[in-house]
């Protein structure tokens, strides 16, 4: 892929461009847009230019989203649940965010002859998320399940209802500095290298939470109508009144992420004869240097006394009301009150007989991963088939090291270490059947390395209190790294037909077949032995490999209707079909299972759009859709392997030019309103349930 970066060169003169717009959301907020870029060149016969980009994007969402933990009763002295699948909690959150993403860069070119030019490139971007979202939790496992229990529907006695208000600020920190040369020889021949740095924090300034609980209630619930379940506290007023809550605990947490990347990179070009026929030959290197560390650190205070416990509810309430899809959820928290409690308590809420253990240490790690890549290719020219043969080497070096604590709090360091080298070749075939019918073929190999939170033996421990059988006990859920986790390979098989239409179209048929080693998945599985837990045991995610395939057929029709009269000429289609037939089998068997879809892959993925272009006029409306897919597998318990459902949108945008350097546009998004679920094994199990609404957006551009 070769990525062109805008240059002060391209127009050789003061130019200038920008553009604003603002925008309208469904579910409330607004979003606001701009940027600017200039660029121009000076110096003795302009062989110096520069350019100074700058941005500002401001995005408020109120999304409505619905959760609900599902899990399968396992303990045959539990009549009511044993061999059914019930509801642990139901989350209901209302939030509010206001996203704000600043970034300026620049550039300074020198060109002092057509064979030479050298740039030094620059960035500084900030990203920041602050969130408050009020939530509403209707804690089943508190209380004890009554007989007559269904995969649907239950009725727990002595179960409790939480109200919480979370403020979550992060910010996000990117560096970047580049510096690069070129050289196109007499021969024909181009050489060119780039030495690159960037630096990358992320920090969370606020994660912190305040929780009041309620007495013990009769709670039910029926989820048989999935998108739009029945929850018994809303029959009544009790979930409303500030007064049937108490203060349970606060809790902060705080983490911080620095990664640092350094690259150098070279490449030579030359064009020559062998055997009498024209070649382009191509070599290049590159090495690069990666350092990872995170530092997390959690806390919560459960103290019943002032100044920890702020008193009644009431006095921390707003009078805006809390509103999720049809549900009422009360009345919303009050910011800044609420704020207020949190910043002047922090002190005495995060002291070392608060901190929790071993959250604050486990879920520390670091990691380096060195690369070092050579590659080589010739491209020629056999009649009518162009072919592209060639050869990339990679040498890996990975490390990475965390922290393990054990039941008696005793601290063990964790590393893990991998060295590999592989081999990536390339075969790729372009032949001209005719002027319009051109035909593609390649064999090539690919990686996708994992994530290093997937790698290193970190871990994330989160805990809280089950009834079962009348008896209250703790459940320990665990998310930690896998050290013999390996990055995924693909051998690749891609066939293909183009037919260019006139004036303007193509119609083109592809197929691919991909054979793939160790794909990542990823795995719960409950009942793992876990010394820290209370019981010894916990339920725990983590990414696996299996290999398997994925192979399918791309069809593509793009064309205009030039060939109709006038104004309908400026009329077109563009529509794309994905069909696909993916699975894995995995190593282990897994409840009598080692064969899946493969997670993450739809088996089917459409679009379809109608454009018009015509006298500065440019519109379209498009839809695309994919299929429900797989996105987790759950080792025990079938019925809890987690999909996400199928969805589809509906989007428009339209431009008009007015010749002069001035162009007005507009965008509309998720038109339908389409919600994004994800359900545990048939729908009825619903996990999450989240809607954005509609967006509107409409600005203007302009160059000079």
């Amino acid at each position: 892929m070769d990525i062109k970066t805008r240059s002060p060169f391209d127009k050789r003169r003061l130019a200038l461009s920008g553009y604003a717009g603002g925008s309208y959301n469904d579910y409330g907020g607004s979003d606001t847009r701009a940027g600017a870029t200039a660029s121009n060149v000076f110096g003795t016969n302009e062989t110096f230019g520069a350019l100074v980009s700058v941005s500002y994007s401001e995005t408020n969402r109120r999304p409505d989203n619905v959760e609900n933990a599902w899990t399968l009763g396992a303990d045959p002295a539990v009549a009511a649940t044993f061999g059914r699948y019930y509801l642990e909690e139901t989350l209901f959150k209302d939030y509010e965010t206001k996203r704000t993403r600043k970034a300026v860069t620049g550039a300074l070119e020198w060109r002092p002859s057509d064979q030479l030019r050298a740039w030094l490139r620059g960035s500084f971007a900030e990203f920041n998320d602050d969130e408050y979202r009020n939530t509403l939790r209707f804690t089943y496992s508190d209380g004890k399940p009554k007989a007559g229990l269904t995969d649907q529907a239950g009725e727990f006695t002595g179960a409790r209802l939480y109200k919480a208000l979370r403020h979550r600020e992060q910010n996000n920190q990117i560096t970047t500095l580049n510096l690069g040369g070129e050289y196109t020889f007499g021969n024909g021949a181009v050489w060119d290298a780039t030495l690159a740095w960037a630096r990358s924090e992320q920090t969370y300034p606020h994660r912190d939470e305040l929780v009041y609980r309620s007495g013990t209630q009769t709670l039910t619930y029926d989820t048989t109508n999935h998108y739009a379940p029945t929850y018994s506290p809303f029959a009544g007023t009790y979930y409303s009144t500030p007064s049937n809550f108490s203060f349970r605990e606060n809790t902060f947490r705080s983490n911080t992420t620095e990664q640092e990347d350094v690259s150098f990179k070279t490449n030579y070009e030359l064009p020559t004869v062998i055997g009498g026929r024209e070649v382009t030959l191509k070599f290049g290197a590159k090495y690069s240097t990666r350092d990872v560390s995170a530092d997390e650190e959690r806390f919560r205070d459960r103290t019943q006394t002032a100044p920890v416990n702020p008193g009644a509810l009431a006095g921390l309430l707003s009078d805006r009301p809390s509103q999720n899809y049809d549900y009422n959820l009360g009345v919303k928290f009050d910011h800044g009150l609420a704020t207020d409690y949190l910043d002047g308590i922090r002190a005495t809420s995060t002291t070392a007989a608060s901190r929790r253990t071993p959250q604050s240490i486990t879920a520390d790690y670091s990691a380096n991963e060195d690369i070092l890549a050579g590659y080589g290719q010739a491209r020629f020219d056999v009649g009518a088939t162009n072919v592209l043969i060639g050869l990339r080497v990679e040498k890996t070096d990975f490390e990475g090291s965390a922290t393990s604590v054990n039941a008696a709090s005793v601290l063990t360091p964790v590393t893990v270490s991998r060295d590999q080298t592989d081999v990536f070749p390339n075969l790729t075939l372009r032949h001209n059947f005719s002027e319009n019918l051109i035909g593609r073929f390649a064999l090539t190999r690919a990686i996708s390395r994992a994530d290093y939170t997937d790698i290193v033996p970190r871990l994330l421990e989160t805990s809280e209190n089950v009834d079962e059988n009348g008896v209250t006990k703790v459940k320990t859920t665990v998310s930690r790294g896998n050290p013999d986790l390996k990055s995924t390979l693909s051998n690749n098989i891609d066939l293909g037909l183009e037919y260019y239409l006139r004036p303007l179209g193509v119609i083109s048929a592809n197929a691919f077949y991909k054979d793939l080693s160790d794909y990542r998945f990823t795995l719960v599985t409950a009942g793992v032995p876990y010394q820290p837990a209370p019981s010894g045991f916990a339920e725990v995610t983590e990414a696996q490999n299996a290999d398997g395939h994925l192979a399918g057929i791309e069809l593509n029709w793009q064309q205009t209707f030039g060939f109709l009269p006038g104004w309908a000429s400026g009329f077109g289609v563009f529509a794309n079909l994905t069909l696909t037939d993916a699975e894995i089998k995995s190593r282990a068997s897994y409840a009598g299972r080692n064969t899946f879809v493969l997670p993450g892959q739809s088996d089917t993925t459409y679009n379809a759009a109608l454009f018009y272009e015509r006298e500065g006029l440019s519109a379209r409306v498009s839809y695309t859709h994919r299929s429900e897919f797989l996105e987790a597998i759950d080792a025990t318990r079938p019925g809890l392997d987690l999909w996400v459902e199928g969805r589809g949108q509906l989007d428009f945008t339209a431009s008009y030019d007015f010749g002069n350097g001035i162009e007005l546009f507009g965008e509309a998004k998720n038109l339908t309103d389409s919600a994004g679920v994800r359900y545990y094994g048939v729908k009825e199990r619903t996990y999450e349930y989240e809607k954005f609404g509609y967006n509107v957006f409409v600005g203007v551009r302009f160059k000079l």
